[in-house]
């Protein structure tokens, strides 16, 4: 009983979050390629996901499902460790129990953390929606480091921070939605039904905050998707990137919503899952508790 006291009071370390999501992402890739290639689309070249999914299998075979990888790998070890460590270290600052304390620690880690994940981001669009144009308008980035490479020496620095505004707000959005959405579930769970610490507490708690996670940043997703994968000029502003999506009707923000389901749910289950189980068995115990 005090062994499993001990595991309950452990606390991550700093690249947990980072390391268990690259894991995650790993699996769930595909799926995410998939939800890319669905958000650019215009009402002119509509396809269906069978559509998408059989021009990737005919453009790279099984590889194409993985076209972008490496930098999918670059952002959740930069990006999500960020967003992970900040939002665990400011606990300690605030009462953790409080729903307004987690939001507001949710947006910090958010913010920061987005911010620092945006170069990766911009890259990783771009690489996995290369693959459905035609030869001659591939930007052919050979891997995350040559695309950052590129991208300031062709276009500038500015723009390996290309829509930065929504991928903040959706970095915001996605930390409260699942961060801190996992530990009120979690503690919910804890209170009313009185389950253990243990893998089903952390599979339930963390498909709920995928769900919750997915309905809160899709919209934000669609945006920061389509302003990152414009050509230099195609749009003036975020703005005009908004008004380009509503124009194809209010359903357009919710564009490639199932794959984002399918893609964030099991990528969320995972990450959390194999936290928990990093914090167990690599964390430390607090000051107070050794």
């Amino acid at each position: 009983m005090q062994d499993v006291d001990i595991d309950t009071r452990r606390l991550p370390r700093w690249w947990s979050g980072g390391v268990c999501s690259a894991i995650a992402v790993t699996t769930t890739h595909p799926l995410d390629l998939i939800k890319v290639q669905l958000q650019t689309q215009s009402n002119v070249e509509r396809k269906s996901v069978g559509s998408i999914i059989a021009n990737i299998h005919k453009q790279g075979g099984f590889r194409g499902f993985y076209s972008g990888i490496s930098a999918s790998w670059f952002r959740q070890l930069t990006y999500t460790t960020s967003r992970f460590a900040l939002y665990e270290w400011g606990k300690q600052f605030v009462d953790a129990k409080n729903v307004s304390a987690k939001v507001g620690l949710a947006t910090f880690a958010g913010v920061l953390g987005g911010i620092v994940g945006v170069p990766g981001d911009v890259v990783t669009v771009r690489l996995q929606n290369d693959i459905k144009l035609p030869p001659e308008n591939r930007r052919n980035y050979k891997h995350v480091f040559d695309g950052l490479y590129r991208i300031q020496k062709e276009e500038g620095m500015a723009s390996l921070f290309r829509g930065a505004v929504p991928a903040v707000s959706r970095a915001v959005v996605l930390t409260i939605g699942t961060n801190g959405a996992y530990d009120q579930v979690k503690q919910m769970i804890q209170s009313y039904f009185g389950i253990s610490d243990g893998l089903p507490l952390h599979f339930t708690t963390s498909t709920i905050a995928g769900c919750i996670g997915t309905v809160m940043t899709q919209p934000i997703d669609v945006i920061k998707t389509t302003y990152m994968n414009a050509k230099p000029g195609q749009f003036e502003g975020i703005g005009e990137a908004i008004r380009s999506i509503a124009k194809q009707g209010p359903l357009a923000f919710y564009k490639g919503f199932i794959p984002a389901l399918m893609r964030v749910s099991p990528n969320t289950i995972i990450t959390f899952m194999l936290y928990e189980q990093a914090r167990i068995r690599f964390g430390y115990l607090p000051s107070d508790a050794k």
